[in-house]
């Protein structure tokens, strides 16, 4: 009996052993979070591996697109072609091998070729959302090989590479240059009308204290300085058509300055070993009547296109004329105007007047034989696009001789009658002190004129008026 009751407590217990706990106790929250955590984190590491070894699979998925939707959304007007994208985690740097951008109305296109950023802050575009300005604070953009076209007008502008450091505040341009799609004759034949040729070549330009934040919102353009060096401007007219005379043509600093939206203020401006050939033509083909300007030194102060009553865009200018005087230029044009209107003055220093041949001999058929100018000033008031002022040149042995529309020879009955004539009875041989003539400015723009030509061509009618031409 006691073995029976033995082998019956044997039996009980293993069975209470083998039966399945009830109050088996649950996981904690902390056990819980732990486990998730370790989870995220994996994912994470795999993500950032991934980022690692494969950057630009995962852009060109992720963040190229919302690259292309930011843009779409922000400039409606234009479409936009990205190339595949690249990216650098460790430089936080991405790029394009090229971009295409172009207008929509057919106005504008252009190519750019590589083209990097660095610097902003994008993490946030992984979890839906959306480029903004301030992403941009630390950013530096550097692009190479830009070539804009401009198809109404018949110009295109490369660069050769810009850069852009909002961090640094600074933008610098380099090899720019502005000219026609073709030839001069291919671009004067696009008109029936007068029409000035440009060609612009700037080898570096450095804008500093840019307001970079401000100006991908589009509304303000403000800047500290702008030093341009070494910039050069080639102009022609072609004379042998027509004034068109419609409401069209240049706009004059004070219009372009109020047709730009937002707000534009740059501090200072200087130019300086600037050079500038102003060219007329008179026949298909021809050589050209020209005046140069060379070692230009500018400066300009209160570029704006708002401003308080009496605010005024100030430039002061000194360069070489024509080879042989040095000519200084003062410049005042009203801020709040929307007319043409503003005042220049200056003086011209003692030169040889032969020197202006290259352009009197082509444009009026004359050869200034001697002369010497010991100084000239003039004071010229625009209103409403009419010049008024006067203009003193003191200056003595002046002749001249007619020559051949074509030889350029003096030789011949008819231009040694006009040479007798303008030497004996029209010109002023000389314009000295107590016989001084002051050549009165007389002149209105017409709409083809651009500025600098508007200001050359006022000037011209009051030394012409003081010679007796």
């Amino acid at each position: 009996m006691h073995c029976d009751r033995a082998r019956e407590s044997r039996v009980s217990e293993q069975m209470k052993n083998e039966r399945p706990p009830t109050n088996r106790r649950k996981a904690s929250p902390q056990k819980m979070a732990s486990r998730a955590g370790t989870a995220v984190g994996a994912i994470v590491l795999v993500c950032v591996l991934a980022l690692l070894l494969f950057p630009d699979p995962l852009v060109n998925w992720f963040i190229k697109p919302r690259i292309t939707k930011a843009f779409a959304e922000a400039y409606p007007a234009y479409s936009i072609r990205l190339s595949a994208m690249n990216f650098s985690v460790f430089k936080n740097r991405f790029g394009f091998d090229f971009v295409e951008l172009r207008a929509t109305d057919g106005t504008f296109s252009s190519n750019i070729g590589p083209f990097s950023v660095s610097g902003i802050s994008w993490m946030h575009l992984l979890w839906g959302g959306s480029l903004a300005p301030n992403d941009f604070a630390k950013s530096e953009v550097i692009v190479h090989g830009i070539v804009l076209t401009f198809p109404p007008s018949h110009y295109e502008l490369r660069c050769k590479r810009l850069s852009v450091s909002a961090r640094d505040s600074e933008m610098v341009v380099e090899a720019v240059k502005l000219q026609p799609l073709g030839d001069d004759e291919q671009f004067f034949a696009r008109s029936k009308f007068r029409n000035n040729r440009l060609r612009l070549l700037v080898p570096q330009a450095r804008v500093m204290g840019l307001a970079c934040l401000e100006l991908l919102h589009g509304k303000n353009y403000r800047a500290r300085s702008v030093q341009i060096d070494d910039a050069s401007l080639d102009i022609l007219l072609n004379q042998d058509k027509p004034d068109s005379r419609d409401t069209s043509g240049f706009l004059m600093p004070n219009e372009i300055l109020s047709s730009i939206k937002g707000t534009l203020q740059v501090d200072r401006l200087s130019i300086t070993n600037g050079q500038l050939k102003y060219a007329e033509r008179f026949a298909v083909g021809a050589k050209p009547a020209i005046v140069t300007f060379d070692s230009m030194q500018v400066s300009a102060e209160g570029i704006a296109n708002h401003g308080p009553r009496g605010a005024a865009l100030v430039i002061h200018a000194q360069t070489k004329f024509v080879k042989a005087g040095m000519m200084k230029l003062n410049l005042t044009i009203p801020v709040a105007s929307r007319e043409c209107s503003f005042q220049y003055s200056g003086s011209l220093s003692g030169m040889d007047l032969r020197a202006l041949n290259s352009f009197l001999e082509v444009s009026d058929h004359i050869r200034i034989k001697s002369g010497v100018l010991k100084e000239a000033t003039y004071e010229i008031n625009v209103v409403s696009g009419r010049a008024s002022g006067t203009v003193r040149g003191v200056y003595r042995d002046l002749t001249l001789a007619a020559i051949d529309n074509e030889a350029g020879s003096e030789k011949g009955l008819s231009n040694a009658i006009t040479s007798f004539i303008a030497n004996a009875l029209t010109i002023r041989r000389s314009n000295m002190p107590g016989s001084m003539k002051i050549g009165v400015v007389n002149y209105t723009r017409v709409r083809d004129d651009p500025f600098f030509q508007y200001e050359w061509f006022a000037l011209r009618t009051g030394v012409r008026n003081v010679l007796g031409l």
